[in-house]
């Protein structure tokens, strides 16, 4: 991307839980940083986990964020209206021959002794070298994801970088995550193929999240350069911890906004307290670290 791109951040979350102080303050730095540039402050509903994802928990993302004071600009964007998009990025990697459709279980991938990667085991590969014909044989009968072909996909593009605020610039290493999913068996797309698509949809120039989320711009770099789409630059901050030093998570029951909303607390308040890392008791802010080398 050029620099002078005008300047939109966004806020991303899954209608699957409650938000809570961590997510509140993902979106404050989103929302700061394209308010200090003089730019756009997006708000995208990742709503295709079709399992998870709980449509009155919209609403309750909107009431959240309004009590915090973080307005957003334009129409908010779901993800559940993206499908054909989804759709025919995939069908342009088959047919770049970048793909393959993958029929083993998560038991089946540890039991072939993969190995721990930067995002769970690393495929060993398995389904990367059936024969088109036992492939649509296959296809018609079981359930099956689609794997990029990390091997041709980093081959295909050559040496990539990108760049973040923070920690500068990085030389993509999707390698080391091995066959990535693009499209779930229970999903019309992963997380990664996802995000990717939707962010040079919504034209973001700074991609404000968690640094857990760090590692998996090595893979969202590459499908970028191999789906032509352009590169934004990244802020990967810190996290919010609880008392037990855990980053505070919907699935570990970190207390949610709504709670502290319904109590009558003053949300402008608890996000300029955040600004300032006057954090509520029991809490800690988790400066930033980039795992991969």
């Amino acid at each position: 991307m050029t620099d002078h791109a005008p300047v939109r951040t966004r806020f991303a979350p899954s209608p699957n839980g409650a938000l809570h102080l961590g997510h509140a303050y993902a979106a404050l730095r989103a929302h700061d940083l394209a308010r200090d540039l003089g730019g756009e402050f997006l708000l995208r509903i990742e709503d295709i986990d079709g399992v998870r994802s709980r449509p009155e928990l919209v609403e309750a993302i909107f009431a959240d964020l309004r009590w915090l004071g973080l307005a957003w600009d334009g129409d908010v964007l779901f993800q559940s209206s993206r499908l054909a998009a989804y759709d025919e990025a995939l069908e342009q990697l088959k047919a770049q021959g970048l793909v393959y459709p993958c029929f083993c279980t998560r038991s089946q991938i540890a039991a072939a002794g993969a190995q721990p990667g930067p995002d769970g085991l690393v495929y060993p590969g398995t389904c990367r070298s059936l024969s088109a014909a036992e492939r649509e044989r296959r296809m018609a009968n079981e359930p099956h994801c689609w794997r990029l072909d990390m091997t041709r996909g980093v081959a295909e593009t050559g040496p990539l970088v990108w760049h973040d605020l923070e920690a500068g610039d990085q030389p993509a290493r999707p390698e080391l995550f091995g066959d990535v999913v693009l499209a779930r068996k229970d999903a019309p797309a992963s997380y990664h193929l996802a995000v990717t698509l939707d962010d040079a949809h919504q034209q973001i120039s700074h991609v404000v999240r968690g640094c857990d989320l760090f590692d998996a711009t090595h893979v969202h770099r590459l499908l970028q350069a191999l789906l032509g789409l352009p590169t934004p630059h990244y802020l990967h901050h810190g996290l919010l911890a609880g008392p037990d030093g855990r980053k505070l998570a919907k699935s570990e029951g970190a207390a949610a906004l709504a709670v502290l909303r319904e109590a009558g607390e003053d949300g402008p308040a608890l996000v300029e307290n955040l600004r300032k890392d006057r954090l509520p008791s029991g809490i800690s802010r988790v400066h930033a670290s980039y795992s991969l080398p």
